[in-house]
């Protein structure tokens, strides 16, 4: 299904053929193996130059993960989906290459394009949505953005990566139909579309095969019929086996230096396991991908016309407001001139990104009370606490102020750099300039910690390794830390131990050293250094907060209280147990809100959670993980200088409610035992209603839906704005088949598109349904069928509120 060859296409093939016949046996075999953590080596005799990867997909970090390099933070990926909007998908994707060139990154690592199969997820923000339509949508406008930008995507994480828990070893056992049409289905939409210049295979095993080796999904499925020539990269520390992996189509294993291919892969070539064309099969894929980038000497690369500079600041926050989820508004919003109360942690202490690799060091970052404080007149907001949702202690915190000294054995120093906020994560070569793992003994973080607060304060440790911890001239811990479980980026993710409690003043900085011995075995796929100062501010009882706060919200004419998520919640590596949020966010909603009536609350999560008290309030605005300008975003669509543009692009409701729920595997398998229907179709089979269902929003307007046409399959949808202020609207359009029976969900997405319009003004939506819709997998064929007979075509402003019916027959 891939393009065809332009001549373009054919020069380049030319030039990757002859680097390719240059190179010996060691040599493409070196090319295959990670040099190190995000590279790939140079051959000068060649002309090619090392390729650079770099985690997304919110931003590019590039390859030191330091705030000393910062990077344009955009809002999650589900806030982009929540958009509806391929085209400002594109445009996310214009910034993140220009973003990359910057930085001297080639490849990104990103999209995310798994599905959310069940709430539980963890790492669900980072991904789009329950539909793979929708998903794919999203997905290929983010890819052609990127690559118009002459960078390189890896579209991840393939395949049925849905969860986290024991990710690496899982496997999950999927129906050839639920793998076609749901989970497969974004990745082939995206091949077809955007034709992505790079794939990354999974951790996890699909029906018995580790991904890596997966044969048939990757050399007969993707390549085979979906005509994908672009390279395969593993996910990190996810290749196994030499031989099984370049039989089964994985081009590159990560990180290196030390993979399962390089010289293994040499000498498996030597033995007779594996044959030389293999080999330079994987090559030719790497060759191919470095002479699209502009890598290769004598091809000429995909892009030699940039786009135009795109305003970072400016997109991230109109990806911001035009993300935010109106769920709920009696009245409340946009806000009425009067007094306002913010309440919650979140307001002051903005999460406006997930954790795990997605992570990215935005230069400045915008928080709910900084952009209410700039938007409001003087004097019109007071700021309480509430409740504060982190539990545990935080990286990465803004009251260190420190260095990192590195000393060889005999304690001389070898080189130093900056610590922002008590960090270190040196990966490879990204050491400071002078220091080498081989003479490197200890790093000591000195400085000092400022507290913004009076009170008791604990300080602790995220890493594994010796460690010795000392504030204000005291030790508090001198010992060794050992990783919790077997997930090797449990020393990125793991949890902080905390390991001092000491009273300091507001103001006051005091003395803090926290000095680790590095201790790097030989046998490690990379060389790294990483472990970090944590810190939590003083605990107060949560009923003084909440006290605090109902005071502040009953002197309010409104409230706003920002609830949210944390990064034991929600971050890369585990799972969830529950759709509560964290700490007393609820009992501090239901007090406000018994204060106030006019109280709007806040929901800052990637992903979905519980929301008991939601016919309590006034007001429910989702705003996902909202990106650097997350706070200014918030103000404008508080106060109504634009208006909520998001509609949900995954249902949201209770846990008991939820259909399929299930990611913790039993006797290391998981099975998908509820094949096609996820998502809002599993929510319709099982007759129950959820808090908020797939594609629902609102806006400041109001609209009518006046006339459905359709035209083979071409739909076209005509509104009309009957508010009184200008406004966008999504126009869903849903496929219903007129006898779906047991095994077909009673309807799915089948397209959409967004107008404008002024009050008063009719506008029309045309939707181009793709033959897909009609189509199914048929396992006894195995080949897509075309269903002749009656749908009804149902136009929409959600899943469940469907305004507009037409009938076809196909």
């Amino acid at each position: 299904m891939a393009g065809t060859r332009t001549q373009a296409d054919e020069s380049r093939e030319a030039a990757v053929g002859r680097a390719l016949a240059g190179l010996d046996l060691d040599a493409k075999a070196a090319l295959l193996s990670g040099q190190d953590m995000w590279t790939l080596p140079a051959l000068p005799e060649i002309g090619l130059k090392s390729l650079v990867m770099s985690d997304g997909p919110i931003g590019v970090r590039g390859v030191r993960w330091t705030a000393d390099d910062p990077s344009v933070a955009l809002p999650s990926p589900t806030a982009l989906a929540a958009t509806w909007d391929p085209e400002l998908a594109r445009r996310a994707g214009v910034l993140l290459a220009q973003e990359a060139r910057r930085k001297g990154v080639h490849v990104l690592l990103a999209p995310t394009v798994n599905l959310h199969r069940s709430p539980l997820g963890g790492r669900h923000f980072e991904a789009y949505s329950e539909d793979p339509y929708l998903t794919g949508r999203i997905g290929a406008a983010y890819v052609t953005g990127v690559q118009s930008g002459g960078v390189g995507t890896t579209v991840k994480h393939f395949v049925a990566n849905d969860a986290e828990t024991d990710r690496f070893t899982v496997n999950n056992l999927l129906s050839e139909r639920t793998l076609r049409e749901l989970y497969l289905a974004p990745f082939e939409l995206i091949v077809e579309n955007a034709h992505p210049w790079g794939i990354m295979t999974a951790y996890n095993t699909v029906n018995g095969t580790t991904m890596t080796e997966h044969g048939y999904l990757v050399n007969e499925v993707l390549r085979g019929e979906w005509g994908f020539d672009g390279f395969n990269v593993s996910d990190w520390l996810a290749a196994r086996s030499t031989v099984d992996a370049i039989e089964g189509g994985l081009d590159v294993a990560m990180p290196g230096p030390r993979t399962v291919y390089g010289e293994a892969l040499a000498q498996a070539v030597r033995d007779g396991k594996v044959a030389e064309a293999k080999v330079d099969d994987a090559v030719r894929n790497v060759l191919r991908l470095a002479a699209r980038v502009g890598i290769l000497e004598g091809a000429e690369p995909v892009v030699t016309r940039l786009p135009e500079t795109v305003d970072g600041t400016a997109l991230a926050r109109e990806i911001a407001h035009r993300s935010f989820v109106l769920v709920r508004n009696r009245g409340a919003l946009p806000l009425k001139p009067g007094k306002v109360a913010l309440i919650g942690a979140a307001a002051r202490d903005a999460r406006v990104l997930g954790g795990g690799s997605a992570t990215v060091f935005p230069a400045r970052v915008v928080s709910p009370l900084d952009g209410l404080t700039a938007a409001l007149p003087e004097g019109a907001l007071t700021y309480a606490v509430g409740a504060d949702p982190n539990t545990e202690l935080a990286v990465f915190d803004p009251g260190f102020a420190l260095r990192a000294v590195c000393r060889d054995a005999d304690g001389t120093v070898l080189g130093s750099d900056s610590a922002p906020g008590g960090q270190i994560k040196w990966m490879g070569p990204a050491l400071p300039e002078g220091v080498t793992y081989d003479r490197l003994h200890t790093v000591e973080l000195t400085g000092t910690f400022t507290p913004r607060e009076s009170g008791t304060h604990t300080i602790g440790i995220q890493g594994i390794g010796a460690f010795r911890l000392t504030v204000d001239g005291t030790t508090y811990y001198d010992d060794t830390q050992v990783p919790g479980k077997d997930d090797p980026f449990i020393t990125f993710f793991g949890a902080p131990v905390p390991h001092a409690e000491i009273p300091l003043t507001a103001g006051e900085p005091v003395e803090v050293s926290l000095t680790h011995v590095v201790d790097i075995p030989d046998d490690v796929p990379m060389k790294a250094v990483i472990f970090a100062l944590a810190h939590q501010d003083p605990r107060r009882d949560p009923a003084d907060l909440i006290a605090e706060a109902v005071a502040a919200a009953r002197d309010a004419d409104t409230a706003v209280v920002v609830v949210a998520t944390t990064e034991r919640v929600e971050s890369e590596g585990f799972d969830r147990t529950d759709l509560t949020l964290p700490g007393h966010q609820d009992d501090l909603v239901r007090a406000v809100a018994a204060a106030n009536p006019n109280t709007v609350v806040v929901v800052n999560s990637g992903s979905p959670v519980e929301l008991p008290w939601r016919d309590e309030v006034a007001a429910i605005l989702l705003d996902w993980f909202p990106g650097q300008e997350g706070g200014t975003a918030l103000a404008d669509v508080l106060t109504g200088v634009q208006e909520p543009g998001g509609r949900l692009p995954t249902t949201w409701g209770t846990l008991a409610d939820a259909p399929v729920t299930r990611v913790v595997p039993e006797g290391g398998e998981l099975p998908y035992s509820e094949g096609v229907f996820i998502g809002y179709s599993a929510w319709q089979k099982a007759g129950r209603t959820p808090a908020y269902p797939f594609g629902h929003g609102l806006g400041y307007t109001d609209w009518t839906y006046e006339s459905v046409e359709v035209r083979g399959r071409a739909v076209t949808v005509r509104v009309r704005n009957s508010g009184t202020r200008a406004g966008r609207e999504v126009v869903q359009v849903y496929l219903a088949p007129t006898e779906p029976g047991d095994e077909r969900p009673a309807r799915r997405l089948a397209g959409f598109a967004s107008v404008a319009a002024e009050p008063g003004e009719s506008v029309e939506a045309t939707v181009e349904l793709p033959r897909r819709a009609f189509e199914f997998w048929d396992e006894r064929t195995s080949s897509w069928s075309f269903v002749k007979g009656s749908y009804e075509i149902q136009a929409g402003r959600s899943i469940d509120d469907r305004r507009l019916t037409a009938t076809t027959n196909v």
